[in-house]
């Protein structure tokens, strides 16, 4: 009885030391290594990390059809094994995600509603998703309605919710946004497109100026300079096109603006 439990001691020891180093490898890189270390720890025991590792690997490594049917099947196995509801919660999501991307969305809306029953809050942006695709916005605006009751202070929320609100009422989010995490540019970006849409051309250039000013982004860059050729600011223009090019020079609208720019200048 002895020697049996020293075995299975010993058996256990060898299982967490597998996943531990699986994880390792995963995070340095070493995909492979990773999906081996995960096959042979769940050779020795059917555990909820043994299985949640070669989903998690296999889920970020590829995703095509037969795989997506694999990563499915690990989630779900891992699911029957004995874990606390935090990780449980993180599998459902995840499997949740994996529905979600193959339109599966009954299924989807179902992982994310089991995460809910355990506490998994998080889940309450994929349900929102969810119902957005669903083309239930106004639910979808209260899910997250409900996130941000439970998780106070969280500009991520906040930010997100401004995909399913109407807009009048998206400026209590966009200030509260901005207020949580003053670096945050999308809310800058979003006040742009209101006035975008309104013709302010002024305007906009003065929200894409803000955000410019401590984050450099290509993509708020090329945008603020496509404005500038709307209102016939060549040379500025053109400082902004220079600017974007350092960050990406490959960005194919920035360059062939930019090179259109410089011919009609120079003649």
């Amino acid at each position: 009885m002895r020697n049996l439990r020293l075995a299975q001691n010993h058996a256990a020891s060898d299982h967490k030391r597998l996943v531990h180093e699986g994880w390792i490898l995963y995070d340095t890189g070493n995909i492979e290594e990773a999906l081996s270390k995960a096959e042979l720890s769940i050779s020795i025991q059917r555990s909820f990390e043994a299985f949640f590792l070669k989903a998690y690997v296999l889920e970020d490594a590829v995703l095509d059809q037969e795989s997506s049917s694999l990563v499915i099947g690990l989630l779900e196995e891992s699911l029957r094994c004995p874990s606390d509801g935090l990780r449980k919660g993180q599998a459902l999501n995840n499997l949740g995600i994996i529905y979600v991307d193959y339109g599966k969305l009954e299924l989807a809306g179902e992982c994310y509603s089991k995460a809910l029953e355990i506490k998994h809050t998080r889940a309450h942006e994929g349900l929102a998703w969810v119902y957005h695709l669903k083309n239930e916005r106004k639910v979808a605006y209260k899910e997250m309605t409900k996130l941000i009751d439970k998780v106070e202070n969280n500009a991520s929320a906040n930010e997100k919710r401004l995909e399913y609100c109407e807009r009048e009422l998206s400026s209590l989010d966009l200030s509260m946004v901005t207020l949580l995490d003053p670096l945050r540019t999308y809310p800058y970006r979003y006040r742009a497109t209101v006035l975008m849409d309104e013709q302010r051309e002024m305007e906009v250039v003065e929200e894409l100026t803000k955000a410019i000013a401590f984050k450099l982004d290509m993509q708020m860059l090329y945008l603020r300079a496509a404005f500038y050729e709307s209102m016939g600011e060549l040379s500025l223009l053109i400082r902004d096109c220079e600017a974007a090019l350092c960050l990406d020079p490959t960005h194919k609208d920035t360059v062939d603006m930019y090179n259109r720019m410089r011919i009609q200048s120079q003649s």
